[in-house]
């Protein structure tokens, strides 16, 4: 008769209450983000570009050019999926089939973690990243990137599936597939593809474990899957390069279109309302000549050395809609746990060792490589999140293999608590930020049916109530100008314009109101809606005095103020066909 060991017994209890743990922690969590979800969308990207262009295109009938949004030309594999809910009138699901892309790469961590390491790690990994700020932002948010996480944490893993199943080429099909798919939901999968190209070659020269393995057949694999998710992604490649000439518009369009200006002058003649002055199409064009350095030291006041520190400064620093503080927030296990998990690299098994080895070289050439080409935005490189989540998992694990190694029993205990209280504080970031989110979004209000949705809306965005206006008040065949309303088209069931400028500068030189008049017509433009404050700054900044005497002039001789409500107003160009309801 055998005696059960006590430790081990110990052992299996406390694992099974901390799974208990970890999934009471899981159930609210995936229910807060529910909660938070449902309410109408007012966040900035859904109202340029992820609703408001599906929005559009169920208007129109189809797929069509709109030249005027340049957002437009991205891939928009989950911008289609979006067009369900919107055909039936729903604005608040598309929140939820972003966040599905949240659960499904969850599920990939799980799965990995599980058959590394056990089910209990698995769930941690799980509550990490689903609990990470920048995630649970996106995941009440209507972005596509979750979609882009998903599809690259699956190319990665399928990648790493080929090298286990002796490189089985089926799983390098199946990686280039989800790497297509990560093509087509957002361009910053286009480092994807880059990198896991290069990739291949290596793993395969480095791996294989046949003796016959050529540089030659190395480059196949890396030909295969390059070509597979090119393959993948061209529909919307096609689609650019027929409206553009340029397959990855409007990215590289100067290199592309060098000599050509094929873009531009088919935008500008699509375009009837190219009305930016000079000025602005200089200072835009010097902007976008800025490196990211030049922003971070001019327009941020950075030190080089804070610059320098940004790819570890992204863990430890970050605010949602702060540019200079990356727009977002992760956490500083990812940091930290990531490089604990290399601690005894050596003793782990030579698979283990290569996962490992691919997931951290991934996640810092993504790194550096936004670092270096763009203004650093948490989004941008979102893509790094689960590998080192799943690193996170690993460096705790270690811990907990070292403190039972080679301490005794009591020690081990205070080891453990300590490690455990650490963790706790830190994942505590996760939970004050998901808290604070309930005192932004102010959920409950809306679902409670205290705050309508007009006015949940409008307490969001101010310009909401001058739009609803138009909508029930201006003729359907209106055309309204909308100045500074940074291109947040989403509500308007009007035709609509963007721009800074009310006219050219060359039309403000002839000193007429008529004149001003004369080319808002021939742009078939009834009505502007304007927000004041901007746009009295930028008269102020950009005009002298006879410039704005002229437009003073022009909006008291041939407007009608119709609307006016939080800093915004809705003017009616007299003399106009088109009659308002």
């Amino acid at each position: 008769m055998s005696v059960a060991n006590p430790e081990y017994a110990k052992m299996l209890s406390f694992s099974k209450y901390f799974k208990i743990l970890l999934i009471g922690l899981l159930l609210p969590l995936i229910l807060s983000i529910i909660i938070l979800s449902y309410v109408p969308p007012v966040s900035r990207d859904a109202l340029t570009h992820h609703l408001a262009v599906p929005k559009l295109y169920l208007k129109h009938g189809s797929i069509y050019e709109i030249p005027e949004l340049e957002c437009s030309y991205s891939p928009m594999n989950l911008d289609l999926l979006y067009l369900i809910p919107l055909y039936f009138g729903n604005d608040i699901i598309p929140k939820f089939i972003h966040f599905s892309f949240a659960l499904l790469t969850a599920w990939l961590i799980f799965s990995y973690l599980k058959k590394r390491i056990d089910t209990c790690y698995a769930l941690f990994g799980v509550l990490l990243f689903l609990s990470l700020p920048v995630i649970i932002k996106l995941s009440i948010t209507v972005y596509v990137d979750l979609g882009l996480i998903y599809f690259s944490t699956a190319s990665i893993l399928y990648l790493l599936k080929w090298i286990e199943k002796n490189f089985d080429i089926k799983y390098l099909i199946y990686s280039a597939i989800f790497c297509g798919l990560a093509l087509g939901t957002k361009y910053n999968g286009l480092v994807l593809l880059f990198l896991l190209t290069l990739f291949v070659p290596f793993i395969y020269l480095r791996f294989f474990k046949n003796k016959t393995a050529s540089q030659s057949k190395a480059i196949c694999y890396s030909a295969v899957f390059m070509i597979i998710s090119l393959i993948v992604f061209s529909p919307w490649m096609i689609k650019n390069y027929i409206w553009t000439s340029n397959p990855i518009y409007p990215l590289y369009d100067n290199l592309i279109n060098h000599g050509k200006e094929v873009s531009n002058k088919k935008i500008a003649s699509h375009s009837s309302d190219s009305t930016r002055s000079t000025s602005i199409n200089n200072s835009n064009k010097a902007k976008g000549n800025w490196g990211p350095f030049a922003i971070r030291k001019l327009v941020y006041g950075e030190k080089w050395w804070e610059t320098a520190a940004i790819p570890v400064r992204v863990f430890f620093q970050g605010k949602d809609n702060n540019p200079k503080l990356f727009d977002g927030r992760l956490n500083p296990y990812l940091f930290l746990l990531t490089f604990i998990a290399f601690i005894n690299f050596r003793k782990q098994s030579n698979e283990l060792r290569t996962e490992q080895k691919i997931f951290l070289t991934f996640a810092l050439l993504f790194l550096l490589y936004a670092f270096v080409q763009t203004d650093m935005r948490i989004r941008y490189i979102a893509p790094i999140i689960p590998p080192l989540v799943i690193l996170s998992v690993f460096g705790l694990n270690e811990i907990t293999t070292v403190i039972n190694k080679k301490y005794s029993e009591n020690t081990r205990a205070l080891l453990k608590g300590s490690i455990f209280a650490f963790v706790v504080f830190l994942v505590s970031f996760n939970i004050f930020y998901i808290i604070s989110q309930f005192r932004i979004v102010q959920p409950m209000s809306y679902i409670s049916g205290r705050v309508g949705r007009d006015e949940y809306i409008e307490k969001y965005r101010p310009e909401y109530a001058a739009i609803n206006y138009a909508n029930h008040n201006v003729s359907v065949n209106a055309r309204i100008l909308c100045l500074f309303l940074g291109n947040r088209g989403y509500y308007f069931d009007r035709e609509i314009a963007f721009t800074f400028d009310l006219v050219p500068k060359v039309v403000l030189q002839e000193g007429s109101s008529d004149k001003i008049l004369f080319d808002l017509e021939r742009r078939r433009i009834t009505h502007i809606l304007v927000r004041y404050d901007f746009y009295n700054k930028w008269l102020q900044d950009n005009y002298n005095n006879r410039e704005k005497e002229v437009i003073n002039k022009f909006f008291k001789k041939h407007t009608n103020l119709n609307f006016t409500k939080n800093g915004h107003g809705l003017y009616r160009l007299k003399n106009q066909s088109v009659e308002d309801t």
